[in-house]
């Protein structure tokens, strides 16, 4: 019998991704995201590996709870819905984008983990992957709340490894560093300028990429946990510690 997974953000960049590279390998599909057209012309693409497509924010726990606490037959749920909003530092922030990120990367998560965990339990099998970022490990400036979100999916991840213990149930947080996708045009909301710098001369990340190792760790044996991997492409690293030197 086809497993059947739950991809949240499957309208753009990672989630679109896994969502052809599992449906290319026979399973079925559950789709969300915010935009339905975009849901509609991928089950339209993918055909029958698409059990059902919801336009569903994350953001909102009352639609979550009534949309998905009933699917009890989850075999992998990948929270992937999440944004960065701005480069802007701490004090010049725009409050509204720091609670938007905090209310889908945090809240989000949460809800929709709490919708579908209870099943996983019952059955004593499931998997929950996380997609989280470098970030979540590595400030930079401008990262602040975004950063911090991560950090939070990261720490979420290991803590429901802890409840999970004695359970079938995995959980793997996948921390992806540069991947060029939309991600950049909605943190500079639509500057296609802006945006398409974050990329210039590097040979970023893809979204196929990450799909590949979400479908790796979904597919190892049921007694391998991957606790967390984190990706980045060749031409990205980690800096020296940055020194502020006054001058004279």
């Amino acid at each position: 019998m086809p497993k059947t997974i739950l991809i949240t953000g499957a309208t753009a960049g990672f989630g679109e991704a896994c969502a052809r590279r599992f449906a290319a390998e026979g399973w079925q599909l559950i789709l969300t995201g915010r935009r339905a057209e975009r849901l509609e012309a991928l089950q339209a693409e993918l055909g029958e590996a698409v059990r059902q497509v919801i336009a569903l924010d994350v953001r909102d726990r009352e639609a979550v709870h009534a949309q998905l606490a009933g699917l009890s037959d989850i075999d992998v749920l990948l929270n992937n819905a999440g944004l960065a909003l701005g480069l802007e530092p701490a004090w010049e922030v725009d409050l509204d984008d720091w609670e938007t990120m905090v209310d889908t990367n945090v809240k989000g998560v949460m809800y929709c983990t709490r919708a579908i965990l209870p099943g996983m339990v019952e059955r004593n099998c499931g998997h929950v992957i996380n997609i989280g970022s470098t970030a979540g490990s590595w400030p930079y400036p401008g990262g602040n709340v975004y950063g911090g979100t991560k950090a939070f999916v990261q720490q979420f991840s290991r803590n429901l490894r802890t409840d999970l213990l004695g359970t079938r149930v995995r959980v793997t947080e996948i921390d992806p560093g540069m991947a060029e996708s939309e991600f950049s045009q909605v943190r500079f909301k639509g500057d296609d300028e802006s945006a398409a710098k974050v990329y210039a001369g590097a040979e970023a990340l893809s979204p196929a990429d990450i799909a590949e190792a979400v479908f790796f760790v979904a597919n190892l044996p049921g007694h391998v946990n991957v606790n967390a991997m984190e990706l980045m492409c060749i031409d990205q690293a980690w800096g020296p510690l940055a020194v502020h030197r006054k001058e004279g």
